[in-house]
């Protein structure tokens, strides 16, 4: 429990993080990642060279120091957080590595003369309150993952019994658990972790589920990426036959029970969790309303999926649209960016809908604009970034 006396000190550093923030935070990956190599794995470093990486941790420290006495401000902050250390299996030993260097970030960014005892103290108190915060509600994740039927804890091998090309960027892997024993049930909208080893070095990334996982299989729909060094190797080595290291299925961007007329929207590779959010709909009598955005028909995947569910489901209404014709593939029902007139004219009639959307981050920040000028209420309107967390403002 801190002190009201650490809990001032933390806050009064809040200016201090609003400025310089990000720079303290590259400083700490830097040191970080150069001097304890065992914690590399747990870090996309083209997150890391892009900056997104840095910029998320900067707003999640500062984030904390503002609510440092009112921790319930933090919404769902700490549930995305928690769901993405368990995808990639943080476990209590990595805690001291982050808490030591943060805090010599902390003392080098800002120099002695506001780096002072106090401010130190306080700091490692602060620190040491959410690392136990966080370390035991990932433990109850994974204690409850490890004994529900089908779950595991850590690595389970899983072999590769299909891959599907899906348009010209996306690409389908199934994996089906070697042990032939049942697989832990994912919740619609989750992903799930994976461990590679690539030329020697061990890497982790999270994918999300792209169908549901109640025929004993996960699949994960991939888009190679240019310059991607997981992406890549998936798309150009992983073959059926091969084994790989999964995680148990995280993630607390799921599909809520409800009644309400469903809208989901996805841009690009974003359409991969709406799959299963679309098909675990159909079981319900809601309307779904089904809006997927893409650079052209080439590289729109599960096209031909959705249209026959929505032939087949009269609840099901599907719209697409495509930022430019490429003349060869089947039409779209709009050319150009999606407006807030068109995603009007898409939306069911009644405003009290739920609405879940993904894709880029321009996408995403411009999808929230239109929805809440819309007067969808912003606590039915839900997101989720494939990286590290940003503001869309």
């Amino acid at each position: 429990m801190l002190s009201a006396q650490d809990r001032a000190i933390v806050k009064s550093t809040v200016p201090l993080l609003e400025s310089g923030g990000e720079a303290l935070i590259t400083h700490f990956y830097r040191m970080m990642l150069s001097e304890y190599p065992e914690v590399r794995p747990l870090f996309n470093q083209a997150h890391q060279a892009s900056g997104d990486q840095p910029r998320a941790l900067a707003n999640g420290v500062l984030m904390y120091a503002r609510h440092i006495d009112q921790l319930d401000q933090l919404g769902d902050l700490v549930a995305k957080i928690i769901n993405k250390h368990v995808a990639l299996q943080i476990l209590p030993e990595h805690y001291p590595i982050v808490g030591a260097c943060l805090l010599r970030a902390i003392s080098e960014v800002l120099g002695s003369e506001i780096a002072t005892p106090e401010v130190m103290n306080a700091w490692g108190a602060a620190y040491g309150q959410l690392a136990d915060i966080l370390i035991g509600a990932e433990a109850a994740i994974y204690e409850e993952k490890a004994q529900a039927p089908g779950g595991w804890r850590g690595a389970r091998a899983f072999t590769v019994v299909k891959r599907v090309e899906e348009s010209t960027e996306i690409t389908s892997f199934y994996f089906a658990p070697v042990d032939n024993g049942p697989i832990l049930s994912a919740a619609p909208g989750q992903y799930i972790g994976m461990k590679l080893v690539l030329d020697g070095e061990e890497v982790r990334r999270n994918y999300s589920l792209s169908a549901l996982s109640d025929a004993g299989e996960y699949r994960i729909s991939v888009k190679r990426e240019a310059g991607g060094r997981v992406s890549n190797y998936l798309h150009d080595q992983l073959q059926v036959g091969a084994t790989i290291d999964l995680f148990p299925p995280s993630g607390e961007f799921t599909l809520a029970a409800s009644d309400k007329p469903l809208v989901l929207i996805s841009g690009g590779v974003g359409i991969t969790p709406t799959l299963p959010m679309l098909e675990a709909a159909l079981a319900t009598e809601r309307p779904v309303h089904f809006i997927h955005c893409a650079r052209n028909g080439g590289v729109h995947a599960f096209r031909d999926w959705v249209d026959a569910l929505a032939a087949k489901h009269p609840q099901v209404k599907r719209f697409y649209c495509y930022a430019e014709d490429d003349g060869v593939s089947p039409a779209a029902d709009k050319i150009g960016l999606l407006s807030q007139e068109q995603l009007a004219a898409w939306l069911p009639e009644q405003r009290d809908l739920d609405a879940y959307f993904l894709g880029p981050k321009g996408f995403m920040a411009a999808i929230k604009r239109h929805l809440k000028a819309l007067g969808v209420p912003e606590k039915q309107s839900r997101y989720e970034f494939f990286g590290p967390a940003a503001a869309l403002e």
